[in-house]
């Protein structure tokens, strides 16, 4: 096979060339002749639409199979046998457009900026530009809107296109009713309620998408198909139609994390998606954490939660929650209780609040035996707003997420408030991303409750694989004494974690990291009082699984006397 386009750079050389099913089939090394001959003949129209999707409108075409041009070949006359097929493409100037015009405009419709007097007269550019003004007319309630009339005119003596379309919005539209099907348990009411279809409102097409997001959202569904109807009903209405098709109802998972200082953390869930037939989900989730872990004993965290979605109204998530958990904070041993009724509330697609009211009850154990209880109510809310690219393995974009909780103390227990905040950041680099930069900032305080009434659960730690690498697991709190001669460590009221990481792409699955991170852990809120800082750095290992990386990490100790040696992470995901 022999391919020329003489005049042509290289860009337009690598398009044809990819568009030439001959060159394809010389690459696949087909050699059928009636095969290659098809694919001759169907090479015109494939290289005159790049010809034209460049702006390239008096090129010359030429193929020759075996010195005859293949269009003038019969088919039925198809050659047995083939020796040589002769490409020849001249792709001729580039034109450009004289005039780039469009009628009439929706308001607010924006134009590729390509499709503008003066610009390479592409054909992709004239396509782009009728369906972008389509979607402008849709956009303010036209839902039929489409092109009515399409004029071009190319002048090959100046090289140069006049294009028009033309457009018909069609009438305003407000959206009808939804039917509803495939549904087997789930209560088609229920499913209208979640879907907030809305129906009398004027058309608009995101509404579309969020109706099928928020049942998507619940996850009773595995499949939601929701489509506008061919054809307006009475008074302009436009009815759809939604298709589903239920998932399985129980779901179960399990995992484990590993490190030489923390030990082996084994986690696990069962989940029914749709208890009741409402979409109500039952999680049922316990862990098991630092099993073999040095200088610690293990500890436990059992919970139950119920979220009822469209409660009480369609973008909001009622829940109830029971946790109890066992612990091992520095010197003290925590047993607490905590019982949380709430709600979530999605406000974008990036944006999301939860509003819960909790009782809280704990006893802690100090080394001496010695017991103190804790109780309070809280009203913990939450702000997330998240537009990574992927949550497991981000490439670019940011995550910001505030969490704040007044607290009312009964006895002995302190009053206050505890804030802690989230931030990270990523940036990619080169090609497909493959050098990623990623930054985290974390700041939390308490105010108003002093450190030996706070509830232990409001304390801050730092070391760990959430926290500091390299540094053994909650390692860094505060001292307090309880006598003259004796102290214990416990958490603080104040903490400051730093953390940034070099992500490299060594090959397809394999890529490398290196971290540092540094925390500081303060005895009074609003980092006055006494504090200290560790900090701990290392490398890492990244497998690509297409769901997440595993991660492995090997961390050291950098400053600090909290810890020393290296320390071990295993987990799936990157590490923020």
């Amino acid at each position: 096979m022999v391919f020329a386009a003489p005049g042509a750079d290289e860009s337009l050389t690598d398009a044809l060339r990819a568009a030439s099913l001959v060159l394809q089939a010389e690459r696949e090394k087909q050699g059928d002749a009636q095969a290659l001959f098809a694919a001759a003949r169907a090479d015109y129209g494939r290289l005159l639409g790049t010809l034209y999707a460049e702006g390239r409108y008096s090129g010359v075409i030429r193929i020759a199979v075996d010195g005859q041009e293949a269009a003038r070949i019969a088919p039925l006359d198809a050659p047995e046998t083939i020796r040589e097929i002769r490409i020849t493409v001249e792709p001729g100037p580039q034109f450009r457009f004289a005039k780039a015009r469009m009628r009439p405009y929706a308001p607010g419709t924006k134009l590729p900026p390509d499709y503008r007097d003066g610009e390479p007269a592409r054909s992709t550019a004239i396509v782009a530009a009728a369906e972008a003004g389509v979607e402008g007319w849709r956009n303010v309630g036209h839902a039929k809107a489409g092109v009515a009339d399409q004029t071009v005119i190319a002048d090959h003596r100046e090289a140069s296109v006049d294009s028009e379309i033309l457009l018909a919005p069609g009438p305003r539209v407000r959206f009808g009713k939804m039917t509803i099907s495939g549904y087997e348990r789930m209560n088609p009411r229920r499913i209208e309620r979640i879907a907030g279809f809305p129906t009398g409102e004027v058309y608009d097409p995101a509404e579309m998408n969020t109706v099928a997001t928020r049942l998507r959202r619940t996850g009773v569904f595995r499949t939601v198909a929701l489509t506008e109807a061919e054809t307006l009903g009475p008074g302009d209405t436009l009815d759809a139609a939604l298709v589903v098709a239920e998932a399985p109802l129980r779901r179960f998972g399990f995992g484990a994390e590993a490190s030489t200082s923390d030990g082996l953390n084994l986690s696990g869930y069962w989940l029914h998606r749709n208890l009741f037939g409402g979409g109500e989900r039952l999680r049922l989730e316990g862990a098991v954490d630092q099993i073999g872990g040095q200088d610690v004993s293990p500890g436990y965290n059992l919970g139950v939660r119920i979220d009822r979605p469209a409660t009480p109204v369609t973008d909001a998530t009622a829940f109830f929650e029971a946790r109890a958990e066992r612990t091992e904070l520095l010197d003290l041993d925590v047993d607490t209780l905590e019982v949380t009724f709430g709600l979530t509330r999605v406000l974008s697609d990036r944006l999301s609040a939860e509003a819960g009211l909790s009782y809280i009850a704990s006893r802690v154990t100090d080394p001496f035996g010695n017991k103190l209880d804790f109780s309070a109510f809280a009203l913990p809310l939450s702000l997330t707003w998240d537009n990574r690219d992927e949550p497991l393995d981000p490439r670019k974009g940011y995550f910001f997420d505030a969490d704040l909780a007044p607290f009312y103390g009964m006895g002995s227990t302190g009053s206050g408030a505890y804030f802690l905040g989230d931030a990270r950041t990523y940036r990619g680099f080169g090609a497909k991303d493959r050098v990623v930069l990623a930054g985290r900032v974390q700041l939390g305080t308490v105010v108003g409750s002093a450190l030996a009434e706070t509830p232990p659960g409001y304390l801050f730690f730092s070391g760990g694989g959430g926290t500091v690498r390299g540094q053994p697991y909650q390692s860094l709190g505060v001292s307090v004494p309880t006598s003259p001669t004796t102290t214990i460590e416990t958490g603080g009221l104040s903490f400051a974690g730093l953390s940034g990481e070099v992500r490299a792409g060594i090959t397809e699955k394999i890529g490398g990291v290196a971290f540092y991170d540094a925390g500081y852990i303060s005895d009074d809120g609003l980092f006055g009082g006494t504090g200290n800082w560790h900090a701990g750095a290392g490398l890492g290992v990244r497998y690509d699984t297409g769901i997440g990386p595993i991660r492995f990490d090997v961390g050291l100790p950098v400053s600090g006397g909290t810890g020393g040696g290296v320390q071990l992470y295993v987990g799936i995901g990157q590490a923020f």
